[in-house]
């Protein structure tokens, strides 16, 4: 009946039955692309206008019903007025209409994900039959949008306004057993039995057993509910989001206030609200932003199975060197399958690392992530032990001791000798040139950094840095090894502090200046955390250590001198010299205290405020909210868009990812250079002039400025 590159309309050997069938050619999982949605147009008109059939069956070919839209199209779509926006959605909305108001019944056949646009779809039939191994969801919320194809109208309609706003506003994805409780759902069958069910219940609504003609109609109409009571469920579940401080990602909260109008709208009048609520929230930064950070992870992806081609499998890995941090890279590697062996010259430090080890298992098997008898065989594939046994059986080593050059140099040349040629050697150093490391080494074409962000369990980022002599085999392996530890590796060419923790320091620097020059640095920090980072810059220095952020601070600025420049009165340093360490001694820029559960608490410290006074000759002065952002962010946006024009790393994409997952990056901006694109690199330019007298740090670079005059971007939109 039809036939198109995603879709195809064929006649069942039951009697008046078609099935509609997903199958995106070439293509591993279904997404609702603009030539599948034209495609659904078409095949609903051509089941429309054929009098002999009396139900639709609808399914996948795939081993997924519906991922979602296509993600790729948004950046032209989020280009065009806000207006333009919401009446292409809303023209969408029209041709879904058509197939929901067929005059035959229809039944879809769920099989594993149905998401955002996915699910929408599904709604739009009679009934729907699930996978017990499926699930559903609606998680746009993570992009910074809400669901646009009608999703929040008729999710409010067929589960109810509760379940809807609880769904649109979390995005979190919902197994079989709790969208059937939900409503979502009619059915659920097995994975096997999955088709045959959903066409006898089809069957069964062709015969009139069913009243799928009532399931219908409650989309079209206004909510059950009084107004009041609507207003009141939105509000209660707007109010707990703003607690938790939305205040960069509106989208839930636009998404909630709206629902609360459509309410009282029939399908037509709320589906208008939803269009053009659409368009508002897709014109945020947060959105530009969010979609951009998927798009960028979609990117890394591919380029991880190039890597996977050129390197080689990492089978059985070792750890040199324990302790808390050696124990953590121990743990994430036999977590996710790869075989450890562990190694350190002293005992206790081998007894910290399995300690550590033990500690995150524990944590994995009490929130019943992992059985015990799992976290068992976890733990007895590290190998603890004295010597090196076994190293010429690896295929790589992360070296983890000391941070000290001479030490580094000394255990990785004698441990050359004990693994095979071709085994590649990581260095976990986090502020040492990678190329002065392998300076005594005799094979430095398989030496590279692996630089794992504290706590390894937790942060997501390593950075894999590539020495001049690096050969690009080892860097793969590197990757790969870093890719089945369940990281997100970023590889980037040796410099002081290679990338991240460079372009940090400056953001740093911009923080001791700012005090220097008399600002509060609870300030400073209040207003940061308001700017979306997780923690201010004094707090981040007393949970680094402030001894540990003097030191790295130090070195890398040291290999920038031309705009790295010291602070002379310098906060931090003052607190170093004072014994005010951070958490590590319970005095920093704040005072600690456990709680019960042994966590730090912070609490303002008057004596350390008393110490930063002595830095303000001239006394406290008081910075605007926006002086304060644009001396802290355009210094890190500087040395952003000089790391990507010396090739530290490759491309925008990479950077921004790394920012966000290695130091907590703001995600609505997106990342340094999307958060210039945001601004507008004339902007950043200007503002690099207004700031011209607080150092070359705060100067644009020659390509930014010639960006700026041409109105290019780091992103193509």
């Amino acid at each position: 009946m039809f036939q198109g590159e995603s879709i195809s309309v064929l006649p069942l050997t039951e009697g008046g039955l078609v099935e509609l069938r997903f199958d995106r050619r070439g293509e591993a999982i279904n997404k609702l692309d603009a030539r599948t949605v034209d495609e659904f147009r078409q095949a609903t008109a051509v089941i429309a206008a054929a009098p002999e059939v009396r139900g639709v069956l609808v399914t996948s070919a795939k081993d997924v019903f519906i991922v979602g839209a296509d993600i790729t199209e948004f950046g032209a779509t989020f280009q065009q007025a806000e207006a333009d926006i919401a009446a292409g959605v809303r023209a969408s909305n029209e041709l879904f209409n058509a197939f929901e108001d067929l005059s035959v019944p229809s039944v879809v056949a769920i099989n594993g994900f149905a998401l955002g646009g996915g699910l929408e779809l599904a709604l739009l039939a009679s009934l729907r039959v699930m996978s017990d191994t499926a699930q559903v969801g609606v998680p746009e919320v993570k992009l910074g949008l809400f669901p646009g194809f009608g999703g929040t109208v008729r999710l409010s309609r067929v589960a109810g306004l509760a379940t809807a706003v609880d769904w649109v506003a979390s995005g979190k994805p919902a197994k079989a057993a709790a969208a059937l409780a939900a409503g979502v759902v009619d059915v659920l069958a097995s994975p096997d039995t999955l088709r045959a069910e959903a066409l006898a219940l089809l069957q069964r609504a062709v015969r009139g057993e069913v009243d799928w003609q009532a399931a219908q109609q409650r989309k079209r109409v206004k909510l059950s509910m009084r107004s009041q009571e609507a207003e009141g469920l939105v509000e209660t579940a707007r109010t707990a989001l703003l607690a938790r401080g939305p205040k960069h990602q509106p989208a839930a909260v636009i998404a909630l206030e709206m629902m609360a109008q459509a309410a009282g709208q029939d399908r037509s009048g709320a589906l208008d609200l939803e269009a053009a609520a659409f368009g508002r929230v897709a014109k945020t930064q947060a959105a530009s932003s969010l979609v951009q950070a998927f798009l960028n992870d979609q990117a890394l992806k591919k380029l991880y199975k190039a890597h996977a081609r050129e390197g080689r499998q990492v089978a059985q890995a070792a750890v040199l060197g324990a302790g808390i941090m050696g124990g953590g890279i121990a743990y994430t590697s036999a977590l996710r399958g790869t075989p450890v062996r562990m190694k350190d010259i002293a005992q206790p430090q081998l007894d910290l690392g399995i300690a550590e080890a033990s500690k995150q298992l524990a944590k994995q098997v009490k929130s019943g992530r992992l059985a015990q008898a799992r976290a068992d065989a976890v733990l007895a594939s590290i190998r603890p032990q004295l010597d090196e046994v076994g190293f010429d059986a690896v295929d790589c080593v992360i070296e983890a001791v000391v941070e000290n050059l001479a030490v580094k140099r000394k255990v990785l040349a004698a441990l050359e000798g004990t693994v095979r040629p071709g085994t590649v050697i990581a260095s976990n150093t986090s502020s040492l040139r990678i190329d002065d490391i392998a300076q005594p080494l005799a094979r430095p074409e398989d030496f590279v950094g692996m630089h794992f962000f504290n706590p390894v369990p937790v942060m997501q980022l390593v950075e894999v840095i590539q020495g001049s002599r690096t050969r690009a085999s080892a860097v793969s392996t590197a990757v790969g090894y870093a890719v089945a530890m369940g990281k997100t590796p970023i590889v980037v060419k040796d410099c002081p502090g290679f990338l991240v923790n460079r372009i940090l320091t400056p953001y740093i620097t911009a923080f001791t200046q700012l005090v220097a020059d008399g600002a509060d640095f609870e300030h400073i920090d209040c207003v940061m955390e308001a700017f979306g980072w997780p923690m201010g810059p004094a707090y981040l220095q007393d949970v680094v250590g402030m001894d540990v952020g003097a030191h790295v601070g130090d070195v890398i600025s040291a290999g920038y001198p031309q705009r790295m420049r010291p602070t002379q009165r310098d906060a931090v340093k003052l607190m170093v010299a004072n014994r005010r360490y951070g958490q590590k001694n319970g005095a920093g820029f704040y005072r600690y205290e456990n709680d019960p559960t042994g966590r730090p608490r912070k609490f303002s410290a008057p004596e350390a405020h008393a110490l930063v006074a002595t830095l303000q000759p001239e006394g406290r002065r008081d910075f605007s909210d926006a002086d304060i952002v644009e001396r802290m962010m355009l210094p890190l946006i500087v040395e952003a868009a000089h790391a990507l024009e010396e090739g530290v790393v490759a491309t925008p994409a990479e950077l921004d990812m790394a920012l966000l997952l290695g130091i907590g990056f703001p995600a609505y901006a997106g990342g340094a250079l999307k958060y210039a694109d945001w601004l507008g690199l004339d902007r950043v330019v200007a503002l690099s002039e207004r700031h011209a007298a607080l150092g070359p740090q705060y100067a644009a670079t020659a390509r930014m400025r010639e960006m700026a005059a041409s109105g290019a971007r780091y992103y193509p939109v």
